[in-house]
């Protein structure tokens, strides 16, 4: 099967980071896999060492007319049997087959990792969706229901030999360490999860991202006289070994449509902490396989901080009871032969041999 992998995308991100994990699964499964994205020098650098055939494009505004007529030049020169975009632009700029007639029949699906107005997706034929609501979402939309089927993103952190030294990020070997991924964006919270251990002196806080929110974080730290408790490790390529060497990881968003952290968190066997946030919601269960607070809710952070800290066996079960989650819903076998058996069932029915 050929399939196009399309992705705008920004400099850093979730939804960027799984993109880049699911070109390579696809192609480990044994799928010819070719992939288009804007210009960024890590996410194609390590595409290309993973031996994909990577076209970069600029996917900007209006104006941008080059993406488009490239894009129809690609597909008729490589005949996909699959094109699947990422989020709204990529899916704007990728010609549909009715108008691109050119190739042979292709179909066009949309990966969808947010509440997107589905008017943005008129070259789309059909969906997937990394959540249930984000299904319904769609089909409230308008989109009919068997066009859209619902498959979890999967999550493999990099194999690490060893846990990051604490002595490198001047944290004491004994202190207490939570582990936070993403973007420095407002969206992510981590002011909210700095003020939640203010009075907490012996909680170290680690948040492994890069953003726009960098400067307000830096200042809000300096404000909570949290220098020395509070790091921000800025994008990090080493996840497994962060994880390891936390006591826990916690994922305080204020908006989440998913959340791909928490399922790094149990495949990594770490106690977790969530906002009840759309995504985390959905799949987290309060004291079976996470701690689940309010969005922005400060006091009942620290609680759950303190919760964690204080019961050992506690933080235990809810670390094996997550990875039981994640083997049974989350792994790269389980997502990919999802995607597979979903093209192929989409292919059948648009008539497409693909053998």
């Amino acid at each position: 099967m050929r399939i196009l992998q399309v992705l705008a995308g920004a400099e850093h991100g979730g939804a960027e980071t799984a993109f880049v994990d699911m070109c390579i699964a696809l192609k480990e499964a044994g799928q010819d896999v070719r992939v288009v994205t804007r210009p960024n020098s890590s996410r194609v650098l390590t595409m290309r060492k993973a031996g994909l055939d990577v076209t970069e494009l600029p996917f900007s505004g209006k104006l941008d007319f080059k993406t488009p007529r490239a894009m129809k030049a690609i597909i008729r020169d490589y005949k996909p049997h699959v094109v699947q975009t990422w989020m709204s632009r990529a899916s704007q700029k990728t010609p549909n087959w009715a108008y691109n007639k050119a190739a042979p029949k292709y179909i066009n699906v949309a990966r969808i990792g947010g509440y997107y107005p589905a008017k943005h997706f008129k070259n789309t034929d059909y969906f997937v969706t990394i959540t249930p609501d984000l299904k319904r979402h769609l089909v409230s939309s308008g989109i009919k229901d068997g066009d859209i089927k619902h498959i979890n993103n999967f999550a493999e952190t990099e194999v690490a030999a060893e846990a990051v030294d604490r002595s490198t990020l001047k944290t004491p070997e004994d202190a207490f360490v939570l582990l936070a991924l993403g973007r420095l964006h407002e969206a992510k919270a981590f002011d909210t999860l700095m003020r939640s251990v203010t009075d907490l002196d012996d909680v170290y806080i680690w948040i492994a991202g890069e953003g726009p929110d960098r400067k307000k974080l830096e200042d809000l730290r300096e404000h909570l006289r949290l220098e020395d408790r509070v790091k921000l490790l800025g994008w990090r390529d080493d996840r497994a070994a962060l994880l390891q060497a936390a006591d826990g990881c916690v994922f305080p968003s204020r908006y989440e449509p998913f959340g791909t952290v928490f399922v790094q968190a149990w495949e990594q066997k770490r106690p977790l902490i969530v906002s009840d946030a759309d995504g985390p919601r959905q799949f987290v269960n309060h004291g079976k396989d996470g701690l689940v607070f309010p969005i922005d809710n400060i006091g009942k952070l620290t609680e759950c901080i303190q919760t964690l800290k204080g019961d050992p066996a506690l933080a235990d079960r809810l670390a094996k009871n997550g990875h039981a989650h994640y083997e049974q819903s989350f792994t790269k076998d389980v997502c990919v032969q999802s995607y597979l058996s979903w093209y192929k069932e989409l292919l059948a029915r648009e008539g497409i041999d693909y053998e």
